[in-house]
């Protein structure tokens, strides 16, 4: 049985989700080649999850972030698997965005 890399919560599978549709309007080609870039990403966070950087105006150290593209991915690193809790675009408003999603993952469990 194979364990899992990494885990995407639900509001990261639904950002993946609005991101694909999004660009997919203009070309589904470049839809599936941003969503590749970011999964591979997630899988280079869970081999090396001490990349990325910490943001103390987003959130507590036990998150970290990686950008992608213009794409900011919000991640547990504390956690294993490591938690993938958001994938935005970088020109949001990225303090109420990652206050928000917090809690709403930690809600979650």
């Amino acid at each position: 049985m194979s364990r899992r890399l990494f885990v995407v919560t639900p509001a990261a599978r639904q950002d993946l989700l609005e991101i694909w549709n999004y660009i997919a309007e203009d070309s589904i080609d470049s839809a599936d080649r941003v969503l590749a870039r970011l999964y591979d990403s997630f899988t280079r966070l869970a081999q090396a999850p001490g990349i990325g950087h910490h943001r103390v105006d987003l959130a507590d150290t036990r998150h970290r972030f990686w950008s992608v593209y213009s794409y900011v991915i919000g991640y547990r690193s504390d956690t294993k698997p490591p938690q993938i809790i958001a994938v935005v675009h970088g020109a949001r408003q990225l303090d109420a965005f990652f206050h928000q999603r917090i809690d709403r993952v930690e809600e979650e469990g």
